[in-house]
């Protein structure tokens, strides 16, 4: 990375770097705290010795919450994170602002909130819906299965989130901010909200597996970006509704496509409980 840096000679580094699935972090809470912790002090080390003024930015998580009440969550909200990926979270979270205190680098912490897209990973539950639904529509599956249903948590579209990570930096000062919808929905109303699309219930294709529910679960993420509003002058673009419809449209057209290979025998269903 050294290397990289110094041939490079960026003006911004955007860490995102994680092993970002929270379920996955408990079966392997090594490998998982190592990429949210080694990396940051490996960049911000670099970035400190080189001679030039690189301004950093750190992918911290809502997940450093813990979601441990309701409350409406901001910069000055404790932190009280329940899984080894919020922990790694947490440890780089603070890395950064002492880097940025210490050395006076320009290092900010974007505290983000859920942010999907059709790009969404698999694992991940909105897009583990959506990709369900899609191949349920085209009868190329049969059912979900899911854990905890009742897990509220503040949604909204990564395009815009990014947009805001951009802003940090293009910011007159280093600081940290919360980028967040400002509006929380359980696991059941994004069902419910995408199966409704195509005329389905939901609750004709979901199985409840307790072998999807997290150890330590993080039960209400709800956030507060008016400091992000009144600083930088971001706000999200794309509602609830809308990212959800923009996910069970990507993902039914993709379905259509595995549905003609699978007819022409090209492709084999590999998902849980095809038909």
């Amino acid at each position: 990375m050294n290397s990289l840096i110094q041939k490079i000679q960026p003006d911004e580094v955007y860490n995102l770097a994680a092993q970002s699935h929270v379920a996955v972090s408990f079966k392997n809470p090594l490998y998982s705290t190592l990429t949210s912790t080694s990396g940051v002090v490996s960049l911000l080390e670099i970035i400190k010795n080189i001679d030039k003024n690189i301004k950093f930015y750190q992918a911290s998580s809502s997940e450093m919450f813990g979601g441990i009440n309701t409350s409406i969550l901001n910069e000055n909200s404790l932190f009280e994170p329940k899984s080894p990926y919020a922990a790694g979270k947490l440890f780089a979270y603070n890395l950064t602002k002492i880097y940025r205190d210490s050395y006076d680098k320009f290092c900010v912490n974007g505290v983000l909130f859920n942010h999907e897209s059709p790009l969404r990973g698999e694992t991940f539950v909105t897009r583990k819906i959506t990709r369900a639904l899609g191949r349920i529509y085209h009868k190329i599956q049969s059912n979900l299965s899911l854990g905890n249903l009742d897990a509220s948590r503040d949604w909204g579209f990564a395009g815009d989130y990014v947009r805001g990570m951009w802003m940090m930096l293009q910011h007159d000062r280093a600081d940290d901010w919360v980028l967040a919808t400002g509006e929380t929905y359980t696991v059941r109303d994004f069902l419910t909200e995408a199966f409704n699309l195509v005329g389905l219930d939901w609750e004709d294709y979901v199985i409840i597996d307790k072998k999807y529910e997290r150890p330590n679960e993080v039960k209400h993420l709800l956030g507060d970006s008016n400091k992000a509003k009144e600083e930088l002058g971001w706000v999200p673009e794309v509602s609830f509704k809308d990212l959800v419809k923009m996910m069970v449209e990507n993902d039914i057209d993709l379905a259509e496509k595995e549905k003609i290979l699978i007819d022409k025998n090209l492709l084999k269903p590999t998902w849980e409980h095809k038909v």
